[in-house]
């Protein structure tokens, strides 16, 4: 069994060893955990680049000692072209192309969610910018191992991506998926951060560099302008909370889905569940997604175009209502659309007890897939998930598409501050609840909870079904129980990446750290 990592002086997870040793390395040269996780998501846009790049979106949680904890929103608007009207003059009426320069259509935000929380470092203590793009830039330029996760994936979407421009000279070899342990290299993605380190973060935005963006997006489709990129801030939020019996517990504001992560919880510490792992805690949490998923779906999108206000969903009667809907001994029927989503979570925390809940993504696996020859830098997708149709999630310019990426962060009635989180799109949420509830509420080693076996109600990757798909690892007696209760059960296989990559640190009240990372994955945790 694997144990967590423990220290003082700092901790780091992440699902690729590269970035946990870039963020740990920070650290250990004085740097804070805000700094180490700017270097780790550098890093792992490079050395991970199925699961995110620096073309994709970014949200932060920061909880420093003393003060109540902060969020940063770097997610990218959609450009001042794109309507609904736009798309249907591209011939697309019904749909937003999920491939190619027309999904491509919002600012990717996570650099300038870097350049924001930067910000928050004193400047006399704060490292150069050069130093936290280091690694980044040495993996770029002179290679990294493929993992076999990047490989499978590539395999599995090429059909959808080989033909995208600039995906193929980028990411395949001589024309074929790069098996697993070959080198890779992307020397302009490495110049670009070599560029970045020169002329600041916001050079991304304004400069040669969105100069070269908004001239390949157009040049291949994309509404995306120069003057997008320009208007482009990331934002200081306040983060939702709901206050349950094991403490605070923080996500991130609409159009993430942050507030279906804390509504889960919230509903599950109503329920009297007594003990982990049984059937109560998993069917539970299950019926708890339920019933959150039911009012995301319906009602969840830019904050300008909700209905209601996001904070009344975890009121305590609105909680209460929920809870009540839950039937204890029956599955509630589930015919759902479900929504996909690639992502990578990382946390970290400092020997000065800042910790950080960090979230990056280009949505799909590879996102859009255009890669820009000259910078490296492959485009998320996240437009993609707007919808033509009128609601609360239509496209229009400036807007913000629904979001699945949402860290998390918890502040323990103990004094234990945890920070958690997962990829997994859709399954995000039910991630995080397992492997809270088995920490907080249960008493699981934070290792334990996170390498013990999960469900998936929905898709993430595969296949499209709604059943409620289990880790081959269960007992078999509890299945049965799930399936004679009434819910559809798939068995998936053992460590499934369709059950996330999850990973999470908690910080102590005496002083003690610890760090878990996901045997699903190809990470490290890593304390000192």
């Amino acid at each position: 069994m694997l144990q967590a990592a423990t220290g003082f002086r700092g901790a780091m997870s992440a699902p690729h060893h590269a970035a946990a040793m870039a963020g740990r390395d920070v650290m250990t040269a004085g740097g804070t955990a805000i700094e180490a996780m700017v270097a780790a998501a550098a890093t792992i846009a490079v050395v991970y680049p199925h699961m995110n790049t620096v073309g994709g979106d970014g949200f932060w949680l920061i909880h420093r000692p003393g003060t109540a904890p902060i969020g940063i929103f770097a997610g990218g608007h959609a450009a001042h072209l794109a309507t609904p009207d736009w798309y249907a003059q591209q011939g697309h009426e019904d749909a937003i192309p999920t491939r190619g320069g027309l999904a491509a259509l919002t600012v990717p935000g996570t650099i300038g969610g870097w350049e924001e929380a930067l910000s928050l470092v004193a400047p006399d203590r704060a490292l150069p910018l050069s130093q936290l793009l280091a690694a980044a830039t040495h993996h770029a330029e002179h290679g990294f191992a493929v993992t076999g996760n990047q490989f499978a994936c590539t395999a599995d979407k090429l059909d959808g991506l080989k033909d995208v421009p600039g995906f193929a000279d980028t990411y395949l070899q001589d024309g074929a998926v790069p098996t697993r342990g070959s080198r890779m290299t992307n020397p302009a993605l490495g110049q670009t951060f070599r560029s970045l380190a020169e002329n600041g973060l916001r050079s991304y935005y304004e400069g040669p560099i969105a100069k070269t963006h908004s001239a390949y997006l157009e040049q291949h489709g994309s509404p995306l302008r120069e003057s997008d990129f320009a208007a482009y801030k990331a934002q200081q939020v306040r983060p939702l909370t709901v206050q349950t019996s094991q403490g605070l517990l923080y996500n991130m504001t609409p159009p993430t889905q942050g507030i279906s992560s804390l509504m889960i919880l919230g509903m599950f510490d109503r329920l009297g569940v007594a003990a982990g792992e049984g059937f109560d805690h998993i069917h539970g949490l299950v019926e708890a997604t339920k019933q959150a998923f039911i009012l995301r779906n319906s009602e969840l999108g830019d904050t300008q175009s909700m209905r209601t206000v996001a904070d009344r969903w975890l009121g305590t009667s609105e909680l209460d209502r929920l809870a009540g809907h839950i039937d204890m001994t029956r599955a509630l029927p589930w015919p759902y659309e479900p929504k996909q989503g690639d992502t990578i979570w990382m946390g970290a925390t400092d020997a000065d007890g800042t910790t950080v809940s960090f979230i990056q993504s280009v949505f799909w696996e590879f996102g859009s897939g255009l890669t820009c020859p000259d910078t490296g830098v492959c485009f998320q997708n996240r437009g993609a998930g707007f919808s033509i149709a009128p609601g609360p999630n239509q496209l229009a310019p400036g807007k913000r598409p629904f979001h699945t990426l949402n860290p998390a962060l918890a502040l323990l009635s103990d004094g234990r501050t945890m920070a958690y989180g997962t990829m997994g799109g859709e399954g995000q949420p039910q991630t995080q609840a397992a492997v809270f509830t088995r920490y907080a509420n249960f008493g699981m080693g934070l290792q334990e909870a996170v390498t013990a076996p999960r469900w998936l109600l929905g898709k993430t990757w595969g296949a499209g079904t709604t059943s409620l798909k289990l880790e081959d690892r269960f007992d078999p007696a509890l299945v049965s129980a799930l399936e004679q209760a009434g819910h559809q059960i798939d068995m998936i296989q053992p460590f499934s990446d369709l059950a996330g990559h999850a990973g999470a640190v908690v910080r102590h009240s005496a002083g003690l750290i610890e760090a878990a990372s996901d045997p699903r994955a190809d990470g490290a945790a890593l304390a000192d």
